[in-house]
């Protein structure tokens, strides 16, 4: 005789369970792109005028040009002229390093006698010597503070790498404390005397002499 199972009741039904059914991975995140950073807008400065100064500022329509345009002939009234052989040429300069464009110009003029085939020199004298000196540069030698600052170095440089010879006037280095051991690599110091010397010797040669002089 079969007994009755005493732990299920007779009104409970059976029920199958299934196994629970597996879960998806969740999609993959897709990595970023990486971007260039975008620059913060420009910012925009607005200048208030009075009514004086847009009057003056309408009054006449400026600028008239655009840039490019030309306002100036380009005709050489005078032959490019270049040296004959044997043709000399001496530039003595006494201008203020930097402060004005004297000695800037009167390097430039002896670079173009180079170029023409002139045997060409330069002569900085009194306070030109300063020209010459390796050391200038601020915060420290060589280095530009402001655009320019050794425009007289790098022009002097090139001067004597095409063949240009340059003197210093141990004179006008002494005037401002200069140090002949300062002075760029291939300077030749002059003693005082040799100023008129010089301006002697190459006038019997028949040298073209372009002096230039700042007080």
């Amino acid at each position: 005789m079969k007994m009755p199972n005493p732990f299920r009741s007779a009104t409970t039904p059976v029920t199958a369970t299934s196994a629970p059914a597996a879960t998806s991975a969740p999609p993959a995140t897709p990595t970023p792109t990486p971007t260039a950073p975008v620059p913060p807008p420009a910012s925009t400065t607005t200048t208030t005028l009075t009514d004086r100064e847009l009057t003056s500022l309408m009054e006449i329509a400026h600028p008239t040009k655009a840039l490019g345009a030309s306002i100036y002939g380009s005709t050489k009234v005078f032959p490019d002229y270049s040296a004959n052989p044997g043709d000399t040429y001496l530039g003595m300069v006494h201008g203020i390093v930097h402060e004005s464009s004297v000695s800037f110009v009167a390097v430039l003029l002896g670079l173009r006698a180079i170029r023409k085939g002139f045997d060409s020199s330069l002569y900085f004298f009194g306070i030109g010597a300063l020209n010459c000196l390796a050391t200038r540069g601020f915060p420290t030698v060589g280095h530009e503070l402001f655009p320019g600052m050794r425009n007289e170095n790098g022009q002097l440089t090139t001067f004597m790498e095409e063949g240009g010879k340059v003197y210093a006037c141990r004179l006008g280095l002494s005037l401002h404390g200069a140090r002949e051991q300062d002075l760029m690599e291939g300077v030749i110091p002059a003693h005082p005397l040799d100023m008129q010397d010089a301006m002697i010797e190459f006038a019997r040669k028949g040298a073209i002499i372009n002096t230039t002089w700042m007080l």
